[in-house]
């Protein structure tokens, strides 16, 4: 093995994630493929190419769904954080967490980075962190 290809989320309207990751965090549609026996369509988004990129799944007769508590968070960098959340929130994107250092510093008594918590349509907690 020798990359991480793709995260899955399950999404309840396409439409409107698609939207969000595109239009809200700049990622772009690298691809999108129905499935109508499967009754299913999966939409690819992310920066570059396809490598590290998140997978969109939009099961047609889903609108919702319950999430676990076993997932955690998707995490993006950003160069900005605090122009990155104004401009998020000025887009009406939901801010969980505003900008601030982590809790904790790490062992090597390095400065904690600078972390806020957004969320997507469904409610995904996507993670923003600027590196100190």
């Amino acid at each position: 093995m020798s990359a991480i290809l793709h995260t899955m989320l399950r999404v309840g309207d396409l439409e409107k994630s698609l939207g969000f990751y595109t239009g809200m965090l700049g990622m772009r549609l690298l691809r999108r493929e129905a499935y109508p026996e499967g009754r299913f369509t999966l939409a690819f988004v992310g920066y570059r190419d396809e490598q590290s990129v998140i997978e969109l799944t939009h099961n047609w007769d889903v609108n919702r769904y319950e999430k676990g508590t076993a997932y955690g968070h998707i995490a993006l960098s950003v160069q900005d954080i605090y122009a990155a959340c104004a401009a998020l929130e000025a887009k009406g994107v939901r801010l969980v967490r505003k900008p601030g250092a982590m809790a904790h510093a790490p062992a090597d008594g390095g400065d904690p980075d600078i972390i806020a918590f957004i969320e997507d349509p469904d409610g995904y907690r996507i993670e923003l962190i600027q590196r100190c």
